[in-house]
């Protein structure tokens, strides 16, 4: 039997308290927003911006042809002229870090596929609503827009509300609660005037049918 994979709680909350910094661009992690900030708008520039017809393939592939040109010839060159070599360090990828990734991947499947039966066999009609809600409101954002400015739209609006919001949560707040007061004003207004149109629809329907 294979052994379960394991992850330390700690890795985890250690990955969701980096993320929650550069969302909300605190505790020295301003930079690290800024620069996905600046690299997210300008690769949309880049694609999508200039009308060249870049697309992520085309770029990635001629970065990766341009850098393994020149560390090639440069590699050759030192050989020749007794340099030393690109300082190029060897890349390897953690078991550890491919152990975790699996596991939150599969963490994260397995959530998802219990929502999913849940709503497939009527047990949870909170989660129905809410997954019909998002699912609703991507269908209409996907119509009026394509799938990579969609995604870069989101990456922007994750690194700039949740910081807006924190700086200016006490005028958001208030200016939230006055528009629900109206929004309830004006729902008790609505209600009011539908019942009184009912109540005159059936009394006239009343009277039609009394009538010989």
């Amino acid at each position: 039997m294979d052994a379960p994979i394991t992850t330390g709680g700690s890795g985890t909350c250690v990955v969701g308290e980096f993320v929650r910094d550069v969302v909300l661009w605190r505790r020295g992690r301003a930079d690290v927003s800024a620069c996905l900030l600046a690299a997210t708008a300008a690769s949309w520039l880049l694609f999508y911006g200039t009308g060249r017809g870049y697309t992520a393939l085309s770029l990635a592939s001629d970065v990766l042809l341009l850098l393994l040109t020149v560390l090639f010839l440069w590699a050759k060159a030192a050989r020749l002229l007794n340099r030393p070599a690109p300082p190029v360090p060897e890349m390897r990828v953690p078991q550890r870090a491919v152990d975790e990734a699996a596991a939150l991947l599969r963490a994260a499947l397995d959530a998802a596929c219990s929502g999913f039966h849940d709503i497939a066999m009527g047990r949870d009609s909170v989660l129905f609503c809410q997954t019909f809600l998002c699912l609703w409101a991507v269908s209409i954002v996907g119509s009026l827009t394509d799938f990579p400015t969609f995604c870069y739209a989101s990456i922007v609006a994750a690194l700039t509300l949740p910081a807006l919001y924190q700086k200016y949560q006490e005028c958001v707040d208030t200016y939230m609660r006055f528009a629900y007061m109206n929004l309830r004003m004006y729902e008790m207004v609505y209600e009011r005037f539908s019942m009184k149109c009912f109540v005159r629809v059936r009394d006239w329907v009343t009277e039609v049918l009394k009538d010989p």
